[in-house]
Order: C-alpha cells, then sequence, then structure tokens
C-alpha cells in the first residue's frame, strides 16, 4: 500500500494530541446526490494540518502547505503518481457507496462514506499507533482493531464485510505492514519538512467578555497555534464542571485559532474564580483572574441615556424657541419700518 496525501472532512475522526504525538491521517469521502459537495473528496493531514487534497471536480492532488513541495524534491513524478492513485479510489469508492446501499436497502438519497486510515508516533517514547475505520451516513460502519489485527463490525450489514477480510490473511498482513512501518516512515518524513511550521507556537489574548451584567461571563482566546489547547474555568484552583459551557477549538482566517469557556455567574467571591488556557507544548498556562474591572463588555445601562436624551431634546427645544424669537424680531422691525 502507498501513501497518499489528501483530506477532508477532519471533524468526524480526530482526537486529542500531545506536544510529542505526530499524526499521519488520510481521509476519503464518497457521496451521493450531496449538493454543491464533489461526489468524492480525500485530503491528507500531517498533526492536523491540512497537507494535500483531491476532490472530483478538479481531479488533481495537490499540496496545501509550501514546504509539502519538498517532496519532489526526493521524487518528480509524485503528485503525478498520487493523483492517478486518488483517480483510482474515486472509482473504487464509488463502487463501495453503491455496496453499502444495498445493504441498508437504500436507493436515492444523501448517503456519504468515509474511510480514515493513518497513524500516529510519540517522537518521545517512540510509541506507534494506527487507525482503519470506515463510516456510513455518520455512523460507525467498520474498524479495524490492532491489538488483534480483526476487524470490528458495530452494525449487522457490515459482518459480511468483517467475515470476508477476516480471512484475507494477505490483507492483514498489508495493513500491518503499512500502519505499522510505512505510514510512520511518511510520517517521520512529513514531519521533517514541516518541522519549522508543525512545531511552532503562538500564544494567544485572552478576554474576558460580558453581554449583559447578568450573562454568563466568557473567557476567550484567540489567535493561538497549534490548535492542541484546552480552556476551563477553576474555584480555587479546582476545575469546575458545572455551570461551565466549553466551546469547540475553531480556526480564524489567518491560520489561528480560538476558544472560548462560558462561566455562570458566581453568587460567592469571584475573586476565587480564574480562566485557565493550556496550550500544547507550553509550559506555562495562560490563568486570568475573573475581576470585573477587567470584563469587557458592549453594554449600554438604560438609564445612562435618559439625561443624554433629555439634554438633546432640551436643546432642539432651545434652538426652536430661539429661531421663533428671531423670526418674531423680524417680524416687528419689518413693521416699524
Amino acid at each position: 500500500m502507498k501513501t497518499l496525501v489528501f483530506v477532508s472532512l477532519v471533524g468526524l475522526f480526530l482526537h486529542d494530541t500531545t506536544a510529542v504525538m505526530h499524526s499521519l491521517r488520510y481521509f476519503f469521502t464518497a457521496s451521493s446526490e450531496v449538493t454543491n459537495f464533489p461526489e468524492f473528496v480525500t485530503v491528507g493531514m500531517v498533526d492536523d494540518i491540512q497537507v494535500g487534497h483531491y476532490d472530483s471536480n478538479t481531479k488533481r492532488v495537490e499540496p496545501k502547505q509550501d514546504w509539502m513541495k519538498k517532496v519532489t524534491e526526493d521524487k518528480a513524478e509524485y503528485w503525478e503518481e498520487e493523483t492517478q492513485r486518488a483517480v483510482d479510489y474515486q472509482q473504487t469508492f464509488k463502487v463501495t457507496l453503491d455496496t453499502f446501499k444495498r445493504r441498508f436497502n437504500q436507493t436515492g438519497g444523501v448517503h456519504i462514506v468515509q474511510w480514515m486510515l493513518g497513524c500516529e508516533w510519540d517522537d518521545d517514547t517512540g510509541d506507534v499507533n494506527g487507525y482503519n475505520q470506515y463510516g456510513y451516513d455518520g455512523e460507525d460502519f467498520i474498524v479495524l482493531d490492532l491489538k488483534t489485527w480483526t476487524w470490528v463490525a458495530p452494525q449487522q450489514q457490515a459482518v459480511a464485510t468483517k467475515q470476508k477480510w477476516d480471512n484475507n490473511k494477505g490483507l492483514s498482513e498489508r495493513l500491518k505492514n503499512y500502519l505499522t512501518n510505512e505510514c510512520l516512515d511518511w510520517l517521520k518524513k512529513f514531519v521533517n519538512y514541516g518541522r519549522s511550521s508543525l512545531m511552532r507556537t503562538d500564544l494567544p489574548t485572552v478576554s474576558l467578555l460580558q453581554k449583559t451584567p447578568s450573562s454568563r461571563v466568557t473567557c476567550h482566546a484567540t489567535g493561538f497555534y497549534p490548535n492542541r489547547a484546552m480552556m476551563f474555568w477553576r474555584k480555587d484552583g479546582e476545575e469546575l464542571h458545572e455551570d461551565v459551557d466549553k466551546g469547540e477549538i475553531l480556526p480564524n482566517h489567518d491560520g489561528s485559532f480560538q476558544i472560548s469557556a462560558d462561566l455562570q455567574l458566581p453568587s460567592d467571591d469571584w475573586g476565587k474564580y480564574d480562566c485557565v488556557f493550556h496550550l500544547s507544548g507550553v509550559k506555562e498556562d495562560i490563568v486570568t483572574k475573573l475581576d470585573k474591572r477587567e470584563i469587557k463588555t458592549n453594554y449600554v445601562n438604560p438609564m445612562n441615556t435618559v439625561i443624554p436624551i433629555i439634554a438633546i431634546i432640551a436643546i432642539i427645544a432651545a434652538l426652536v424657541l430661539l429661531g421663533l424669537r428671531c423670526h418674531w424680531i423680524q417680524e416687528i422691525q419689518r413693521q416699524k419700518m
């Protein structure tokens, strides 16, 4: 099995990583009757960063990071070979999608098949792990257990596939070699290519925000990189789980990330609370004390607008009276003339 360099709907399979954990993942997505979406997409990810992309509209595997172009220094025909391999996968997945539909007694409608293949490597301990799993219409279909090298079928419709693949010893050996050797070799090579980008860390700006005096307080961090981060609220040094709503890590337009965590307004001493932001690979956390004076808001007390409004009305009335007075004076002068 050769390596592919592409990636697509990442969110279905991503999981937490640590500062020294590197990963190489490929995502394959075949769909039917999805509006404004290619019938087939493949995406490649290194440490959760997209490095390559192919879809049935462009019909080309393209690098998504400048440092990925270094691959051609070792092998000039790399991208052409990957494109041909992606085209082959596109045809294979078209058949796979039809097979899944028959298994579930389906004909038309929106349906999606996904395959995630990859490995991860801890460059501190040397531990290696792999994953190979299929999903259909948003649910797990069949997953490879790397401890037993047998397949797990969460759904009855996948049992026939499990039996077929478990009995294919050649397939098991190829997968074992790829996931424990070839995938690892490519991962180390890619990490070496993109080390300056993959290993960089950017600290965020952390702010306390509030819509109104009675609404939740939001701790918001933006501008950090990479996306391996977490944020939580503490009380007296202990992490809070109740009265806290944690948001997801979201991308910014410049390639950095943002995250937020909401805290229900405390009824006791605010000085007991603080917000903690942790970025993987950085020893020191950013701790922000809950301080009313530090909270930013666009809220304007309606009572504060009463006096200005009255003042404006008074000014307008004065101007009107002044205008009338000037008019009367002009009329009196004309009459005297």
